[in-house]
């Protein structure tokens, strides 16, 4: 499976620093929603989904945590600790999350608003849809 770091730009100075995220120019679609998670406990594991449309870049803009990505036919570990470097996801990758650090905030863009038809919240039924696509 091939996992895609989008760069992001750093501008600072002595002050601090700043990245910009915009539609077409280092974020590959058009921003519809943005979510984040913090204060998520140790031991906890979030995600447990696909999505049959949505494409999201992920960034952990403090702290870090572990994607586990699965196209339905290989799994992949991702670390993400650099607020510099977003992950996309696109639609048709089952996503897990663990390991977060204590200060973790986890960023997310997504391309579409919420909506529940698009989630595929069981494994067997993703891993069904996946391989009925590939005959």
């Amino acid at each position: 499976m091939k996992i895609d770091f989008i760069p992001l730009q750093v501008h600072g100075d002595d002050r601090g620093a700043l990245v910009s995220l915009e539609r077409e120019r280092n974020i590959p679609f058009d921003i519809r929603r943005v979510y984040y998670i913090f204060d998520t406990k140790r031991g906890v594991t979030r995600g447990f989904h696909a999505h049959r449309k949505l494409k999201q870049v992920a960034i952990a803009v403090k702290g870090s945590c572990r994607f586990i990505l699965d196209d339905g036919n290989e799994r992949v570990n991702v670390i993400l600790d650099n607020p510099t470097q977003g992950l996309l996801i696109n639609s048709f990758v089952w996503r897990e999350m663990t390991d977060f650090s204590e200060d973790c905030v986890l960023m997310v863009l997504a391309d579409m608003e919420y909506e529940e038809s698009d989630y595929i919240r069981d494994y067997s039924t993703f891993k069904m849809i996946v391989q009925a696509q590939q005959n």
